[in-house]
């Protein structure tokens, strides 16, 4: 018997953490979604681009005569100041999704692998119990279909 996971969560638990998610999409409403397109196209800033932005930041603004009206420096000074005060939250909630999408899987899978073996009982005890028809609806889920059946039951009857 596989159990990955056992997971009991209160009334008091749930609403716990429908605030807090409900606190960090406002917190987070300001921030933005790029589309993969723009991901691709945007210029990233790695590790090592951190000291040389640094420098560079420092540099200019310790000399603004060099600076062109063109170059906002302190809007890149305010974004620096940002990023480098919400990096150590991003990655606690890269953690945290990771910790979430990990334990869907694991209750998931606790939840397969106990509905397979019972499924494996009602194929072998449940004849006589009078379960025909539900071991038949079970059994759809292994059963194999041809491209042309999905699309057909993928289409609406007229």
């Amino acid at each position: 018997m596989q159990n990955l996971i056992s997971l009991t969560l209160t009334d008091q638990d749930l609403a716990e953490l429908d605030q807090t998610l409900a606190t960090l999409r406002r917190l987070m409403g300001p921030m933005v979604a790029l589309r993969a397109e723009q991901r691709r196209e945007l210029k990233k800033m790695g590790p090592k681009s951190v000291a040389f932005c640094d420098l560079t930041l420092t540099v200019l603004g310790n000399n603004p005569q060099l600076v062109p009206p063109s170059l906002d420096v302190a809007d890149a000074v305010a974004d620096q100041r940002a990023l480098n005060q919400l990096r150590p939250r991003f990655v606690l909630l890269q953690q945290l999704a990771e910790k979430a999408k990990d334990t869907e899987m694991a209750l998931g899978s606790d939840v397969m692998h106990a509905c397979l073996e019972g499924y494996a009982l009602l194929r072998t005890f449940g004849k006589a119990e009078g379960l025909k028809d539900a071991r038949r609806a079970l059994s759809r889920r292994f059963a194999r279909t041809t491209a042309a059946n999905e699309e057909e039951a993928d289409t609406p009857a007229t």
